[in-house]
């Protein structure tokens, strides 16, 4: 079982810690829509990536249309 030879004070152990902060997330405006993206991520609003289109959106489908 691992026992401590000396106390460790709090400064000491608030230091190692001092790195652990989590830090804020760094959101980009798509150029095509507006909206906020993650930088280097496809826009989730409508599919775009460095100026061209690489996941094709569904339009709207109209369920009652489509049931009849």
């Amino acid at each position: 079982m691992a026992v401590q030879q000396n106390k460790v004070s709090k400064s000491r152990r608030n230091n190692r810690r001092a790195h652990d902060a989590l830090t804020a997330a760094n959101p980009d405006e798509c150029p095509n829509c507006g909206e906020l993206k993650r930088p280097h991520h496809v826009c989730a609003a409508c599919g775009h990536y460095a100026d061209r289109e690489v996941v094709a959106m569904a339009e709207e489908v109209d369920l009652d249309d489509d049931a009849a």
